[in-house]
């Protein structure tokens, strides 16, 4: 069985895989797999069918990494889309995924920071994974974001993103008791979690909001796990990535989630992006990595410094607001952020406008502008009031 059908299980009776996975979890404890039991003759098979047992072992099978995750490329880290009222609107997510789905991302990373994680329930988590898992294409990686303040919590909301249908998730550093988080700290934390995680674990370096960072040696150490395959570094210390590229084995992808560096991160030996401002520009995402790819450095330069004003402006000037507000000037759907988070105001706006306008000029080769998107000569799509 291959990837495809996983996904329309999960999206035609995901309640029967989480069943089958919590089955398959209760036998492992106690030592016992499905084909063990469908040998054998325990009188267990008077209360487990023949056809469960064989289910079961299917699911173990495709439930294993046996594809490589895709992570050679550029990832989106998606945003969630509110409703006027700040509810979900799940409609709004359906359609951006639609929208990027055959740009030529290799995939997303869902309810990492950009997906305003912190401000969601855990009802939110699961249907907005449930949600996603069945609009993201067979042929593209599906992250998830993850982490809390306990390697027991996070433990136990990777399963849960698992059983909702991630592949691989994204565990972002604990950062609450700050001082106590030393790296041999997050060794153990992050083995711990490696250990119980049924899906691929990818380390999450954001130190300008955790205050935390993972250093090469952490990065080395941990990379020997083999349920952990890569990380995801937000800073802009490109020395540092350099380092850890050195010292990390060559399979571990390594890949750059800061924007405003991402070619100079291709160049030191970045394996891709996963770029909050491709979100709005994915096309010249993908031709910057294209580039450099090819060897064609000047090039990439070239359309670097374009993307960079805006990768800052989505991010750290404007932050989620900032990014939500290109987005529905590249005809997606943005929305509200969830309070106490904000919308730039008109003259923040108007620079963004401007700063996509010169985004889309790059891609077009056209230097007047006359060829960008047309949603940024229009006004703002209201959010709707309901889905």
């Amino acid at each position: 069985m291959h990837r495809g059908a996983l996904a329309d299980g999960r999206a035609n009776a995901p309640e029967i895989r989480n069943t089958l996975l919590a089955q398959y979890r209760s036998w492992s404890a106690e030592g016992t797999t499905p084909v063990a039991l469908h040998n054998s003759e325990s009188p267990d098979l008077s209360r487990h069918s023949t056809l469960v047992c064989l289910a079961l072992e299917a699911l173990v099978i495709i439930a294993k990494p046996i594809m490589p995750i895709k992570l050679d490329g550029i990832l989106l880290p998606v945003t969630t889309p509110f409703l006027a009222n700040e509810d979900l609107d799940l409609v709004g997510l359906k359609k951006n995924l639609a929208s990027w789905n055959s740009t030529g991302i290799v995939g997303y990373v869902l309810l990492g920071s950009t997906g305003e994680r912190a401000n969601l329930d855990e009802t939110e988590y699961a249907e907005l994974i449930e949600t996603a898992r069945r609009e993201v294409a067979d042929n593209l990686t599906f992250i998830v974001g993850a982490g809390q303040q306990s390697t027991r919590s996070t433990t136990r909301e990777i399963e849960r993103a698992a059983a909702a249908g991630a592949e691989g998730v994204l565990v972002i550093t604990p950062s609450f008791y700050r001082s106590a988080i030393t790296q041999d700290a997050l060794i153990k934390h992050y083995l711990a979690i490696a250990d119980a995680s049924p899906v691929p674990v990818i380390l999450y370096s954001m130190p300008d909001l955790t205050g935390i960072k993972i250093e090469p040696e952490t990065a080395a150490r941990l990379s020997q796990h083999r349920n952990i395959i890569g990380m995801k570094d937000s800073s802009a210390d490109l020395k540092t990535f350099a380092e850890t590229v050195r010292q990390v084995p060559d399979d571990f992808a390594l890949m750059i989630g800061n924007g405003t560096v991402f070619c100079e991160a291709l160049q030191a030996g970045a394996r891709g992006g996963i770029l909050a401002v491709g979100c709005a520009v994915p096309g010249l995402c993908i031709e910057i990595y294209r580039a450099v790819q090819a060897g064609n450095i000047d090039c990439a330069k070239t359309l670097q410094n374009k993307l960079t004003p805006l990768a800052r402006a989505v991010t750290k000037t404007y932050g989620i607001g900032g990014l939500k507000t290109a987005m529905e000037l590249a005809g997606l759907v943005g929305g509200p952020v969830r309070a106490p988070l904000q919308r730039p105001n008109e003259i923040a706006t108007a620079e963004i406008t401007q700063l996509l306008r010169q985004a889309n000029d790059a891609v077009n080769g056209d230097a007047t502008g006359d060829t960008a998107f047309a949603a940024t000569d229009a006004p703002l799509a209201q959010p709707r009031a309901d889905a």
